[in-house]
């Protein structure tokens, strides 16, 4: 059986990475880009990217094709510190998106680099 911590590291292997600042430069460049906060609604109502859609961890599979129609979008997945992301970013690959990362640090990271935030 595995550990929590082990499956997101196989997740992590699986799947693209980006930094915090990678995706902060993604946003600030407008790319085409779509980011998916997984938290759960109370730990997003305390504070969020500005932009983000959420859609948590465990309604993400059964919802993601209603918001999210094309399989080539580019979607980056962010949770609090980036295990949760993780998961949802490789369960996403294995349904069949292509263009999946998670983003590494989450917004816990987001936030103590001093990039924007609402509530």
């Amino acid at each position: 059986m595995k550990t929590w911590k082990e499956c997101v590291a196989e997740a992590k292997r699986e799947v693209a990475l980006l930094s915090v600042k990678e995706v902060k430069e993604k946003v600030d460049q407008e790319e085409a880009l779509i980011l998916i906060d997984v938290r759960e609604p109370e730990e997003y109502q305390k504070g969020h990217i500005p932009g983000v859609v959420n859609v948590p961890r465990g309604v993400l599979e059964m919802t993601v094709e209603e918001k999210i129609a094309d399989p080539a979008a580019q979607i980056v997945l962010h949770c609090a510190g980036g295990g949760r992301s993780a998961m949802a970013a490789l369960a996403l690959k294995k349904m069949g998106y292509q263009n999946v990362a998670s983003m590494e640090g989450g917004f816990n990271v987001w936030a103590q680099s001093g990039f924007p935030t609402t509530r």
